[in-house]
């Protein structure tokens, strides 16, 4: 199914009528989004500079996202429940729990995060710092394919 057809689905279910947009998670797809599914991870994060870069606005508290497999397969509909900025070293455990990878644990978190938006800058030019701003985002699911 892909993403306009499970919005279209949503909102004839629902009534609701917004706006959304439709997205994979960037390291594995599909087993962060079966984290979702499962209601394992409820959180994600990502580098604060890069949005700049791309022209892209912040996640926003009511927004709708199609969330997107690795064959570009809509698996479900999250809502944006809480954002914030921090420094990457001031991420703190809950984050890490929340975001539901590995073993939810700080260490997890930080060395999977180091590594992935090392390279995520490091594409974009950029380098990564350890007192990064990181976009935090927490969502809740209201909506399975």
């Amino acid at each position: 199914m892909t993403a306009k057809e499970l919005w279209n689905k949503f909102t004839s279910d629902t009534g609701i009528a917004a706006q959304y947009e439709s997205w994979a998670f960037g390291t594995d797809a599909d087993t962060l989004a079966d984290l979702v599914l499962r209601g394992v991870k409820t959180a994600t994060a990502s580098a604060y500079p890069l949005y700049a870069i791309d022209g892209d606005d912040l996640p926003k508290v009511g927004e709708y996202s199609v969330i997107l497999d690795s064959r570009d397969t809509a698996v479900c509909i999250i809502k944006t429940t809480k954002v914030f900025t921090a420094p990457f070293c001031d991420i703190g455990a809950e984050q890490a729990y929340k975001e539901g990878e590995g073993d939810r644990s700080l260490d997890y978190w930080r060395q999977v995060h180091r590594e992935f938006f090392t390279e995520c800058m490091n594409e974009a030019g950029l380098e990564f710092s350890e007192d990064m701003l990181v976009v935090c985002e927490e969502f809740e699911v209201m909506y399975r394919s």
